[in-house]
């Protein structure tokens, strides 16, 4: 008899789907099945074999411990060892013939592109085409959880008229968007998949959003869930940018006209006055979990014991084994009330280092709780840290890489190439970003644009965009020098906060331009220092964009080079 399941029709009414109850195939359609010739009902037979199996391993294993004992060959046999053999024999070819024929079956199904699985498929994934379908649900749904977390069998057929069946399987529900790239092993397939469902759904055309020329491999389970495609943002490159000695050519993803050009010209500004100078004064990435206790006594004791330098070295212990880069530095405290927030600092190798420091964090908070039983964990996270929001402990104290960024720019180059005077630029930095800034109640804003040059660099190099907020606290310092001829500018930047590994930076297009920097991935021979090579390029950018925007401000070129280059009436989309 062919044990295996023929090909065949879903005949299940999509009721059935939608309603979850079980699905059974009609009288005259119905495969022949293994089961059929069994003497007695499948789970009694199954039973059977099992109880068989198992007892006579037991007793075979017993007899074979008596023989060794008393010194008898295991090869003689008497009868009743004999009929145990046998019978073990029987029951290991039943379950190996019953399971093993499902086993390869799974395979053989697989790879027919005619039907799909009756008996392994979930009823969810089961679609009626000869039925019509129920009204559409306009609803996709979106709940986003690891692909890892819901195992499926994989939907082969790569035909339109299957995508056909999936895209509506999607629409109405009885397929959830997340779980595509599970279900079809394809991501690209499950994007565009996912894309026309979403026109469908919505009645909204994403005709301009590309997606050939993408690898959705690469994202899968580390940078974007359920895409349906990829923004496209152009890169250009300012430079070269002559910092330390060294010549960088730094790109920058942007939409907004002139931001290249302008950091382009600081750039030629620095380069024809010597080049400028950065140094790296910290290095801490940050955590601060919330704990609460009965009462702020309890609280303050657990700071006292954390802040203490005699039990530093057993926290750092503990913190440090959570990662080979991770280096506990120190430990801030602040109480409100009875709840103690603990800011943990911490070196991080080449890494961000966000996920590093948070599994250091939660290994001392696991070795505190069973020194104070009576502490109670509100969040691995309580804003003291202060990650993706503007703050005055990362102005002050720092976070990420801390830098500083300097150059002097002669005369001659001030007025060639910047068109502008050294004491009209000294007076607008005063009135603007420091003077008008503090009018403003600035936090870490004392600078004309900083952010546009972080985030444009962040983007092109694969960086948490979110991190511009604290990334781009920076203060802009201009001054005479040279008995007033020369103009001494600097910028000091204390939360950049960048990696060169994890995240957005293994893309491939994020990937090429931090090998344009030189920068590209984790740095063997001395771990940490492409991060903080990188983070010094991001400060020298910043000081060319400073300055070439401070100088089109005092020259009244701004709204004139605006107008010119950033007001296009082309329509890009024809």
């Amino acid at each position: 008899m062919d044990v295996r399941r023929r090909p065949v029709k879903p005949l299940y009414p999509s009721e059935h789907i939608s309603s979850g109850e079980p699905l059974k195939p009609h009288n005259q359609d119905s495969s022949v099945k293994a089961s059929d010739a069994l003497p007695l009902p499948l789970y009694l037979t199954n039973g059977l074999f099992f109880t068989m199996f198992f007892s006579v391993m037991y007793f075979l294993l017993h007899r074979w411990r008596e023989k060794i004992r008393n010194g008898i060959p295991l090869h003689v046999l008497n009868f009743s060892e004999l009929v145990a053999m046998v019978s073990l024999i029987a029951s290991v070819i039943y379950l190996l013939g019953f399971f093993g024929i499902g086993f390869v079956q799974s395979f053989v199904s697989k790879g027919n592109n005619d039907s799909w699985d009756v008996e392994d498929e979930s009823p969810e994934q089961f679609i009626d085409r000869t039925v019509t379908p129920p009204p559409v649900r306009r609803n996709i749904p979106m709940k986003s959880v690891p692909v890892a977390e819901k195992t499926a069998q994989i939907i082969t057929p790569f035909s339109s008229e299957d995508d056909e069946v999936v895209i509506k399987s999607v629409v109405e529900g009885r397929i959830p968007s997340y779980s595509l790239e599970s279900k079809l092993g394809d991501c690209k397939r499950a994007a565009v998949i996912r894309k026309e469902a979403l026109q469908r759904s919505s009645g909204k055309s994403l005709e301009g959003l590309p997606l050939d020329g993408f690898d959705y491999e690469s994202i899968l389970g580390q940078c974007c869930e359920m895409p349906i495609g990829y923004i496209q943002i152009p890169v250009g490159i300012a430079g070269p940018l002559l910092l330390n000695g060294k010549e960088f050519s730094v790109p920058m993803a942007t939409t907004e006209g002139c931001l290249v050009a302008s950091t382009n010209r600081g750039c030629k500004a620095i380069y024809v006055s010597g080049g400028a100078t950065s140094v790296l004064f910290r290095d801490a990435m940050t955590r601060a979990p919330v704990v609460r206790f009965g009462s702020a006594k309890r609280a303050a004791e657990l700071k006292f014991f954390v802040e203490d330098p005699m039990n530093f070295e057993t926290l750092s212990v503990v913190f440090n084994k959570s990662s080979r880069f991770a280096r506990l530095q120190n430990i801030q405290c602040a109480i409100a009330g009875k709840n103690l927030y603990m800011r943990f600092s911490c070196s991080t190798g080449d890494a961000m280092g966000m996920n590093m420091v948070s599994k250091g964090v939660q290994n001392v908070l696991d070795y505190l709780q069973n020194e104070y039983p009576d502490m109670d964990i509100i969040g691995i996270s309580g804003n003291y840290c202060s990650d993706k929001k503007p703050a005055a402990v990362n102005w002050i104290e720092g976070r990420g890489k801390s830098v500083v960024c300097e150059a002097i720019i002669k005369e001659d180059v001030v007025k060639k190439v910047l068109k502008t005077e050294v004491a009209t630029l000294v007076e607008l930095n005063m009135l603007k970003n420091l003077t008008g800034s503090a009018m403003a109640g600035a936090l870490g804003g004392f600078n004309a644009h900083a952010s546009n040059i972080v985030s444009a660099v962040y983007l092109a190099t694969g960086q948490d965009p979110a991190q511009n907020i604290e990334s781009s606290h920076c203060i802009t310092m201009m001054e005479a020098v040279n008995d007033g001829k020369d103009l001494h500018i600097s910028v000091t930047m204390p939360s950049i906060e960048v990696g060169t590994v994890g995240g957005g930076t293994q893309l491939a297009s994020q990937s090429a331009c931090l090998n344009l920097l030189g920068v590209k991935g984790a740095n063997r021979e001395a771990p940490g220092s492409n991060a903080r090579l990188l983070a010094t390029i991001v400060a020298g950018s910043v000081l060319a964009g400073e300055l070439s925007l401070m100088s089109a401000i005092s020259a009244g070129q701004l709204v004139k080079s605006h107008m010119k280059y950033n007001r296009s009436c082309k329509d890009v989309t024809k």
